[in-house]
C-alpha cells in the first residue's frame, strides 16, 4: 500500500459520500489535504475530525465548480503544489430526457464533465514537470453503456472515461499516474439528488469499499478500473455486445 506522507492531495466534492471518504483514508496514508465543495460548514467539520484522528495538513476551500472557468479559478485559490486530483465531484439526474430542466442539463455537463477536464488541465502539468503524481477521476459503471434511464448522466461519465484513459496513455512515460474509477449504487447522498434509489442497481458498497479499491487501483497503476466483482462482470458482459443489443437489454433491465 503506497504511503503519501509528504504529499498534498486535492479533492473535489470532499463535503459528503465518496468525497469525504476519499480524503478519510487519504488522510490515513499521511497526505495533507484541499478539500474543495460548496458546503463550507461540512468541510469544516470534516477538516477538523481528519486533524484530530491523523495530524495532517487540511485547507479548505469553499469552490463552486459550476462556473466556467473553474480550473483556472482554483489553480489561483491553491498556491501549494497538488501531488494528487481526485476529480469526484459530479451529479446525476434519472428519467425522461425531455422532462428535465435545460438548465439542470448544463449545469450537469458543465460540472460532470467540463470542470473535470478544466481541473485536469490546470493541474496536471506542473505534475507532469515535477516527474511524478496521480490524477483520478471519477467516473461511473453507467460510463459503459448506454443508460435509457440517465442519458445525460450515462454520457458525460462515458465522457470521463474515454479522457481519463486516453489521457493515461498520453502521460504513460512521465510518471504521472491516471486513473479513471468507476463506482456502482453506493450508499451517499448521491441518489438524494438523483431523487430515486432505482437509479442504482445490482449489490450496493459504502463509500469506504469504493474509496479502498480506488486507491488499491491506483496503486497498481491501472488506466481504469470498476468497484465490486459483479460490477466488473457486468461492465465485461456489455462491451462484448453489439450497441443496438446492449441498447435493448439496459432499456429492459431499467425498465425505460
Amino acid at each position: 500500500m503506497q504511503t503519501y506522507s509528504g504529499s498534498t492531495a486535492l479533492i473535489t466534492g470532499a463535503s459528503a459520500g465518496i468525497g469525504a471518504e476519499f480524503a478519510r483514508q487519504l488522510a490515513a496514508r499521511g497526505a495533507d489535504l484541499v478539500l474543495v465543495a460548496r458546503r463550507k460548514d461540512r468541510l469544516d467539520e470534516l477538516a477538523d475530525e481528519i486533524r484530530a484522528e491523523h495530524g495532517v495538513a487540511v485547507d479548505v476551500v469553499p469552490f463552486d465548480l459550476g462556473r466556467p472557468d473553474a480550473g483556472r479559478a482554483l489553480r489561483e485559490a491553491v498556491p501549494q503544489h497538488v501531488h494528487l486530483l481526485v476529480n469526484n465531484a459530479g451529479f446525476g439526474s434519472y428519467g425522461p430526457f425531455l422532462a428535465e430542466e435545460p438548465a439542470r442539463i448544463d449545469a450537469m455537463i458543465q460540472l460532470n464533465v467540463g470542470a473535470l477536464t478544466e481541473l485536469s488541465r490546470a493541474f496536471v502539468p506542473a505534475m507532469v514537470e515535477a516527474g511524478g503524481g496521480a490524477l483520478l477521476n471519477v467516473a461511473s459503471v453507467a460510463a459503459y453503456g448506454p443508460t435509457p434511464t440517465m442519458p445525460v448522466y450515462g454520457a458525460t461519465k462515458a465522457y470521463v472515461l474515454n479522457f481519463t484513459e486516453a489521457l493515461a496513455y498520453q502521460l504513460r512515460n512521465t510518471g504521472v499516474r491516471v486513473l479513471a474509477f468507476s463506482p456502482g449504487a453506493t450508499e451517499t447522498e448521491f441518489f438524494d439528488v438523483v431523487g430515486t434509489r432505482e437509479a442504482g442497481g445490482g449489490r450496493w458498497q459504502t463509500p469506504a469499499q469504493v474509496v479502498s479499491e480506488a486507491l488499491k487501483a491506483l496503486d497498481g497503476g491501472a488506466p481504469s478500473a470498476v468497484a465490486g466483482v459483479g460490477n466488473r462482470v457486468l461492465t465485461s458482459v456489455a462491451r462484448l455486445f453489439p450497441r443496438r443489443v446492449a441498447l435493448s437489454l439496459a432499456g429492459r433491465l431499467t425498465n425505460a
